[in-house]
């Protein structure tokens, strides 16, 4: 009995550090999106300041 709550208990374990892991890579790529979205917001901005001063 005592053998089969230790296999319960090491399998919950188990299965929280892949959810665990899985959260880890949903914040990497959300994290990417964001560093994606403000080096283009950058890019738009210097060709918009770069064409205000040509004027």
């Amino acid at each position: 009995m005592q053998n089969r709550i230790i296999k319960l208990g090491m399998f919950a374990m188990l299965l929280s550090l892949i959810t665990g892991c899985e959260l880890v890579g949903d914040i990497f790529e959300a994290g990417m999106a964001v560093g994606i979205f403000i080096v283009i917001a950058v890019i738009v901005l210097i060709i918009w300041l770069i064409s205000k001063f040509r004027r």
